[in-house]
């Protein structure tokens, strides 16, 4: 997470509009809590952390925001409000959020979206490869070839995919859980294959899953899913 690039005393100063002495005061005498603790004069300053001064709130902590988002398709994945259909549009969320990796403009599915700097980047560049699942419907019917050849490899933009699981549902549906996520991956593999994807959702991203959430809908991670995924991306 970001800091503020201030100092406890800088804010003090700042936001009462006093001294650098009468800062160094408040703090130093035990008047200024951060977050329930004395705070210290260089003390550097987090977006979340709660400031108090003799028991008045000075600046109040931004709380970690963790959102499951049901992007329909059209909806492209993108918090920048220049681009039409974007998420913040779509979502009208009060804070600003960012999405935890893509998904295309045609596919729907699961997304993660969250205001949580340090997280975000901890799941996009986690060592360990994050489970994806994808329900995917082609045009024709699936042969065995196909379905094999989904699980083993292809290669697509001159790179080979990872194995991958791949589970047939019904004649034009299979299921597949990549650990990589190269551009419209899964589009390029069906269409090296001789196939067109007619519709494709994402279901899960690692431990969260889609599960009822309706198209369109979002919802608040709790506390138990939001322990779990940051206990996969760390452990």
């Amino acid at each position: 997470m970001k800091s503020l690039n201030t100092s406890l005393k800088y804010f003090i100063v700042q936001k009462l509009t006093v001294s650098n002495k009468v800062a160094i005061d408040f703090i130093v005498s035990g008047r200024v809590l951060v977050n329930g603790a004395k705070g210290s004069v260089s003390q550097v300053l987090l977006p979340e952390d709660e400031v108090q001064l003799d028991g008045q709130v000075l600046k109040e902590g931004r709380k970690n925001v963790y959102i499951a988002y049901h992007k329909p398709r059209g909806i492209e994945s993108t918090t920048n409000t220049q681009i039409e259909n974007n998420l913040s549009q779509a979502l009208n969320y009060s804070q600003t959020i960012f999405p935890v990796g893509r998904l295309d403009k045609a596919s729907e599915g699961l997304m993660l979206l969250t205001n949580d700097g340090d997280t975000l980047f901890k799941i996009l560049h986690a060592e360990k490869y994050q489970e994806k699942e994808y329900e995917v419907t082609v045009d024709k019917p699936l042969t065995p070839e196909a379905i094999d050849r989904l699980a083993t490899g292809i290669v697509i933009m001159g790179k080979t995919t990872r194995p991958a699981n791949v589970r047939q549902v019904n004649e034009t549906t299979f299921n597949i859980i990549l650990t990589q996520g190269l551009n419209r991956q899964i589009r390029r593999m069906c269409y090296k294959l001789g196939y067109q994807v007619e519709k494709l959702v994402r279901i899960r991203i690692s431990t969260l899953e889609l599960g009822n959430l309706s198209l369109g809908e979002w919802r608040h991670l709790n506390h138990s899913e939001v322990s779990t995924l940051l206990q996969q991306v760390s452990g």
